[in-house]
């Protein structure tokens, strides 16, 4: 059984053909534009039936590159591809470095470079304007690779995998940071895999785009990469016209980014100490009508960003989707602003079904008694971001609003300064658990703060510092409130309850 094994392997070397672009007339000296040689060398791979085109040892400029079917185009150590910046006039034949459009079984692979010169100021045209190139681009293709390469300084988004079926990530570097729009991976596409990769960009980090409404993003698992952005580290949305579905996201780092030389995020926001901050490790956001529904994330490791969890379901287009069934879990984030985490739906179109489970998020602290009482607007329209209510939230911990089924189990949240605002505010919130947590409390307002909610259980308090009181409730409509089985010692009032609200509709036993 080996050797037929062997055989296999040795006659699948045998057959797939080498294709050196340099025989091709392709020369490695940085200045001569390689393009026709190297679409020669993939054209003619492709017509014999497949193989590997090679890149050799040398820097190659290039526009446009059309991948065909059944080919691998192959960088050696010390190769680079370089992208031309005459811009639009070599990218004529399609809008990347390194296209593949409509076709299936193709790779890049290596270990060599492809270089975007998205720095250059011929790519300067401003936020998203200028057809810029990405550095990958594959669209309506099957079967696709992408392994091992780096890629730096697109002029674009570094890697855009739009509408494919099928695509392996594994092991790329990706460093953009001297654009706008420097996205590290976007993902529009199902049937993918992402694992062993580093991302470094200036823009979102690994962002799930929905821009076709007919095509759902489904089925796709990412694990064990590093992520730095200073923009969101990892993202559903903007675009969000389709859907997210079935997607898993595990075992990963996410870390201030190496630089940032476009953002200035400290003299733009309050209390933000650095410029390399990323603005949401996790943002799950749906705003253009899509359905976004069984998203699992854990086993997720933070710091250098300003808001740990930023999920949002507004309407930007006149139909709000839905967002519903998604998992956080094995989280620890150290954030550095007065934006902290919130779960906000909008009236009409509400969350539903969010597990938070062994979270323990270090947050700035410092806020006051006056951004404890601040209204938060509700932002209908707004384009999604985690500072689009204000550069504080009321909330020191967490905010939620227009929610239903909302489980928090084993949650820990600290300040590094202390913070008058409570831990918790939930507003219009129904059917929610909050069990064995910890928070660190404020000496003039209550721990958690309820507004309108109904069918809460609050269970499992151990305390770390006194708050001016436990629980303040608020509103007509809140009802079946329980507050069961919690170390209280020492707090003075644990309900505080609003003249409005019902006389039963806040039950306190057993605790201690």
């Amino acid at each position: 059984m080996l050797s037929l094994v062997l055989i296999c392997i040795v006659t699948e070397a045998v057959l797939a053909k080498n294709y050196n672009i340099s025989d091709f007339g392709a020369i490695g000296d940085g200045k001569f534009l390689c393009s026709v040689s190297i679409q020669k060398a993939i054209d003619e791979c492709s017509a014999s039936g497949g193989g590997v085109v090679l890149v050799p040892g040398g820097t190659f400029l290039t526009g446009t590159i059309l991948l065909k079917d059944n080919v691998e185009l192959h960088l050696a150590k010390d190769a680079v591809l370089l992208g031309s910046v005459n811009h639009p006039q070599d990218y004529e034949a399609g809008r990347g470095i390194i296209v593949a459009d409509g076709i299936s079984n193709a790779a890049v692979t290596g270990f060599g470079t492809i270089n975007g010169q998205g720095g250059d100021k011929r790519f300067q045209y401003g936020d998203n304007k200028g057809n810029r190139p990405h550095v990958i681009l594959f669209k309506d293709s099957k079967n696709m690779v992408l392994k091992d390469i780096r890629l730096i300084n697109s002029a674009w988004w570094t890697v855009f995998l739009f509408r494919c079926d099928g695509v392996k990530v594994d092991g790329i570097s990706i460093h953009s940071q001297d654009n706008l729009n420097n996205d590290g991976l976007d993902v529009d596409s199902r049937n993918v895999t992402i694992s062993n990769c580093m991302i470094d960009c200036d823009d979102d980090g690994l962002c799930f785009k929905s821009d076709d409404d007919n095509f759902l993003v489904e089925h796709i698992t990412v694990t064990n990469c590093t992520i730095s952005s200073n923009c969101n580290a990892i993202k559903f949305g903007t675009a969000s016209r389709c859907g997210f579905k079935d997607i898993t996201i595990s075992n990963c780092v996410i870390h201030k980014a190496s630089e940032s030389k476009l953002r200035k995020w400290s003299s733009r926001l309050k209390n933000v100490p650095s410029d390399t901050t990323a603005l949401a490790g996790i943002a799950i956001e749906t705003v253009d009508g899509a359905h976004i529904e069984r998203i699992n994330i854990n086993n997720i490791s933070m710091t250098g960003i300003m808001t740990p969890l930023f999920f949002r379901l507004g309407n930007r287009d006149g139909s709000p989707g839905d967002f519903k069934d998604i998992i956080i879990s094995s989280v620890t984030a150290r954030s550095r602003s007065m934006v902290t985490s919130s779960i906000t739906g909008i009236p009409g179109a509400r969350i539903q079904g969010i597990i938070l489970r062994d979270l323990i998020f270090e947050n700035l602290g410092k806020g006051t008694r006056e951004e404890a009482d601040k209204p938060v607007p509700e932002q209908m329209k707004a384009y999604p971001e985690n500072s689009m209510f204000g550069v504080t939230l009321p909330a020191h911990g967490l905010y939620i609003r227009h929610a239903d089924n909302i489980t928090m189990e084993n949650v820990q949240f600290r300040t590094v300064n202390p913070d008058e605002r409570p831990a918790f505010i939930l507003d219009d919130v129904t059917n929610v658990s909050l069990q064995n947590f910890q928070a660190e409390a404020s000496s003039s307002e209550s721990l958690i703060k309820l507004m309108n909610c109904k069918n809460i259980l609050i269970s499992g308090f151990r305390q770390t510092t006194l708050p001016k009181s436990f629980l303040r409730v608020e509103g007509e409509a809140s009802e079946y409130i329980r507050v069961v089985h919690n170390a209280l010692t020492k707090i003075k009032v644990i309900a505080d309850i609003d003249k409005k609200v019902s006389k039963n509709a806040v039950f306190v036993k057993y605790n201690y």
